[in-house]
């Protein structure tokens, strides 16, 4: 043992020093700890059990007003707020439900009153049965368009097996028709009423950005289908960051005072190629007179001229990694879509595309970009069909039947399918093809994991 007093010195010191580095990463932890819990309880707000806030969502809309829902709920940054726990209808399940004692539900339906593909697995394994909701009350916000007949069909469906089941409603159920504000202000009384707020300001959506378009092509002539138009506009101020999939949300003008709303189109760009591009069919009624907002779009606005639009996250037409390969199934319009999802590809997982038009002569849409991917390996395949040129006469459904071997292969192997385009006729017979030669229970599960997703309109 040494007697050396300088060394006894400096091992007191080391002690010190290891002594003062354990307190200092205990009070860090503590620190830690307490900062983590204060975090929750304002997340959670004042009330012991959180109301669930759930959203079954396609374009993104249903899940923006399910998160401003949330926020209202826990108003104050969570000080006396009543607190939620948000869920898509991906991760919805009958425990869930279960286990709360108040649910708001915001729920888009699709089409003729089909669920979002993100609550397949939820309709499948949980409305399909019976359950004993006793005891749960909930308020239920459905998303829909009254140009289609089962207006807000998903949602009465979710209303009614909810009621079914023994659940009590808060209040009616709130319809909204094609994002219409007055209703989306009801449902935010409705909110009020739960929190205890007098009033609340009314739920804006993002401010529209100044957009110049600066290029406009027919890019079809002739065409027995209709005009089609590449339209391209670039951002007035800083442009916004966006992914393949996502959408554009144009506001169109005022006429006689009042302003018609918005309309959405899927985005044929990416941020790299400096501007926001579409392909745009002029749509016109049966008297000729043209659509409100294509005949705006395509006809009366000058290159030149500033528009207001923002663009919007749409989760569900997002791309999977690169390594996966993607098999890519569109018609007309819907090609805008596609386009992006191959210009965001590498080559390295491989893209098929099984695309349907009208006359090759006239509708060959983007067809040198298309040449260009299959040289440069991002097409590993290309398949197209032209239902009016004689000799041809197919849909792309039925490119997609007549590839069954190569479908199965490509699934199996991992592949993507994303389809894009008309909901009448094209996706339900997409659908109808794919669950013909995959099997519908091998379609159903690509849909659930998010290996099967559609932009459909």
């Amino acid at each position: 043992m040494s007697t050396n007093p300088e060394r006894w010195l400096w091992a007191m010191v080391a002690v010190g020093l290891w002594l003062a580095l354990i307190a200092l990463v205990v009070w860090r932890e503590r620190r830690a700890r307490s900062a983590a819990k204060a975090r929750s309880q304002a997340l959670a707000g004042s009330d012991a059990a959180p109301v669930l806030v759930a959203f079954a969502s396609q374009t993104g809309f249903a899940e923006e007003l399910a998160w401003m829902t949330a926020r209202a709920l826990a108003a104050d940054g969570g000080v006396g707020g009543v607190g939620a726990r948000v869920l898509s209808f991906a991760d919805l399940d009958l425990a869930a439900l279960k286990s709360a004692d108040r649910a708001l539900l915001i729920v888009s339906t699709t089409g003729e009153g089909d669920p979002p593909d993100a609550a397949a697995r939820f309709v499948r394994r949980t409305l399909a049965q019976s359950a004993d909701l006793t005891g749960l009350r909930f308020g239920l916000l459905a998303l829909g368009d009254r140009s289609y007949d089962y207006f807000c069909g998903f949602g009465h469906a979710v209303d009614g097996w909810l009621r079914r089941s023994g659940a009590e409603p808060l209040f009616d159920l709130v319809e909204v028709d094609d994002g219409e504000a007055g209703a989306i202000r009801h449902w935010q009384h409705q909110l009020n009423q739960i929190t205890g707020q007098a009033a609340a300001p009314d739920w804006t959506p993002p401010a529209y950005e100044p957009w110049r378009l600066v290029e406009r092509t027919l890019i079809n002539p002739g065409s027995p289908g209709g005009a089609a138009y590449h339209l391209a506009f670039e951002a007035v101020g800083a442009a916004p960051d966006w992914s393949a999939g996502d959408i554009a949300e144009i506001g169109l003008p005022e006429r006689d005072g009042q302003r018609p709303g918005a309309r959405e189109y899927s985005i044929a760009s990416l941020p790299t190629d400096g501007r926001v591009e579409f392909l745009i069919r002029l749509m016109q009624a049966p008297d000729g007179t043209p659509g409100l907002a294509s005949g705006w779009l395509t006809q009366d606005l000058a290159v030149g001229d500033v528009i207001d639009m923002r663009l919007r996250a749409n989760r569900s037409f997002h791309g999977p990694d690169d390594a996966v390969p993607m098999i890519l199934i569109g018609n007309g319009t819907g090609i805008a879509g596609l386009r992006a999802h191959l210009k965001a590809r590498t080559g390295a997982g491989g893209a098929w595309l099984l695309f349907g038009e009208r006359t090759q002569a006239h509708d060959n849409f983007f067809d040198a970009g298309l040449q260009a991917w299959l040289a440069s390996g991002v097409l590993s395949r290309l398949d197209r069909c032209f239902s009016r040129d004689e000799g041809d006469g197919r849909y792309v459904q039925d490119l997609v039947a007549s590839a069954v071997d190569e479908l199965r292969d490509w699934v199996g192997r991992g592949a993507a399918i994303y389809v894009c385009g008309s909901l009448e006729g094209m996706s339900q017979g997409v659908h109808a093809a794919l669950e013909s030669a995959l099997g519908a229970d091998v379609v159903l599960t690509m849909l659930e994991d998010g290996r099967y997703r559609r932009d459909v309109y």
